[in-house]
């Protein structure tokens, strides 16, 4: 499939094999036809490795950051769960927003935390907002032990940004899914995979390996929980789709 902007002309030309559709610049169509041009491009160029969030580098893309913010602000969820630390730069960035929100506290868990990170994010005036547990995500012990620190009362929220194989995560959909409390998420990131493989840095098995696939598997398996596409508060323009990284990734839980 080739794409091509042709500001000569305000159109965005497709064409796939011997077909050419054009869509108007102006046009929701366009947008969403370039939008996956971008996001290709994007992972080639690893644009997405290029930000940070109060001094610490937040691998994201921002149009998800902004677009969770939203139902975190919605669902306020007393624990946001994450699983994934990387530079700690989301953890973070969910911090920043249960400060600004006045209650709230985040738990990272990865199976390995480097001690340069670590340092960083101890260090780090949200600190206190911030609990990290080394260990692998899908291990029931470290399961447990996040349990036992919420409480009865306490609403969770959870984002999985781990291992982003399609068992990995099934894993930890089952593992993670029953502390998410009715009406708020689990939330799979990175579903983009499917639509990279071939592309730098991705495997073949892509295409069936990613968490966009284990999404799917885990809600054949559990009517618990349901697809949902978040509804955001405002909106004036003609585009009504996300530009993302995070297809088909937020899951709420319905009893």
């Amino acid at each position: 499939m080739i794409t091509i902007v042709d500001e000569d002309t305000n159109e965005v030309i497709v064409r796939d094999g011997g077909h050419e559709t054009r869509f108007p610049l102006g046009s929701a169509a366009a947008f969403a036809a370039a939008s996956r041009a971008w996001l290709r491009a994007g992972w080639d160029v690893k644009h997405v490795y290029s930000f940070s969030w109060l001094g610490r580098p937040v691998i994201q893309l921002p149009d998800d950051l902004i677009r969770i913010q939203e139902v975190v602000y919605r669902v306020r969820p007393d624990v946001l769960i994450e699983t994934g630390v990387a530079h700690g730069g989301s953890l973070i960035f969910y911090a920043s927003l249960f400060k600004a929100m006045g209650a709230g506290r985040v738990i990272g868990i990865d199976v390995e935390i480097r001690p340069h990170n670590r340092k960083a994010i101890e260090e780090h005036e949200l600190f206190p907002l911030i609990t990290l547990v080394e260990g692998s995500s899908i291990d029931p012990d470290v399961i447990a032990r996040v349990r036992e620190t919420i409480r009865s009362e306490e609403r969770v929220m959870v984002v999985l940004d781990s291992n982003h194989t399609r068992d990995h995560v099934l894993a930890e959909l089952r593992g993670y899914g029953p502390l998410v409390s009715v009406g708020s998420y689990i939330v799979a990131a990175d579903g983009i995979m499917e639509q990279m493989a071939g592309a730098p840095r991705s495997k073949p098995d892509w295409d069936w390996n990613n968490p966009r696939r284990a999404v799917f598997d885990f809600l054949a398996e559990n009517d618990g929980f349901m697809l949902e596409e978040p509804v955001f508060p405002f909106n004036e323009g003609l585009v009504d789709t996300r530009v993302t990284y995070w297809p088909d990734a937020f899951l709420r839980r319905i009893r």
